[in-house]
């Protein structure tokens, strides 16, 4: 099974006419996860996405996941899937996908949580943590939930909603090590350089409180 301990930027991006460029360049910026969350074009406009991101991510050794869609990963060449609280279960993702793949669950309350801790899955995400309009409709949970569920568990606990490269000081020194990003990398005019100053300052806020890499 993949290890996510030590991946702590992980994107979450949409169909882009761009992506050839955008994302080699997140990637040369310290992005070490990324995931295709495409949630409104057909099936054939995901596939072709996808084919294009997996050999560019696998070039810099990075894993590639599917958002919602199992079959489509496997089809793909996926390292993995993300489903959320409405998808199918990790327990038919990972008997789908095999006990290596990367299975993620998102949680947004302490319940969900409890659940998928007992579930096959490699890692879980918390939040948002404030509101987002990546996740529109869904109130956030605040920054203790996301440190809660952290401290309950070894497993990597990716936090969502609002991380960027003014936020994730703090989130660091609240005892977070796991961050999902999205609009501050996607609505950058330079990705490369975004990308790279949030990477410089979620390094240096893990050795301002004298941390390992997450175990």
């Amino acid at each position: 099974m993949h290890s996510l301990a030590t991946r702590s930027l992980y994107l979450c991006v949409g169909a882009r006419d761009d992506m050839a460029s955008f994302l080699p360049a997140v990637l040369r910026g310290g992005v070490d996860v990324v995931q295709l969350r495409e949630k409104y074009l057909d099936d054939d406009t995901r596939r072709t996405m996808a084919r294009l991101m997996v050999p560019i991510c696998h070039e810099f050794g990075v894993p590639f996941v599917m958002n919602d869609f199992p079959e489509l990963a496997l089809d793909v060449g996926a390292d993995g899937v993300h489903v959320g609280q409405d998808d199918v279960t990790p327990a038919y993702c990972r008997e789908l996908l095999g006990p290596d793949a990367i299975v993620g669950r998102s949680t947004h309350d302490p319940e969900e949580f409890a659940r998928g801790l007992s579930e096959p899955v490699t890692y879980l995400s918390a939040g948002p943590i404030v509101a987002t309009p990546t996740k529109e409709g869904r109130s956030p949970t605040g920054v203790d939930y996301a440190v809660a569920c952290q401290r309950s568990t070894t497993l990597p606990v990716f936090v969502t909603g609002g991380v960027s490269e003014e936020s994730v000081g703090q989130l660091v020194a609240s005892g977070l090590r796991h961050f999902v990003v999205v609009r501050a990398l996607t609505q950058a005019a330079d990705p490369e350089t975004a990308a790279r100053r949030l990477r410089q300052a979620l390094d240096a806020a893990r050795l301002a409180v004298a941390v390992e890499p997450a175990q």
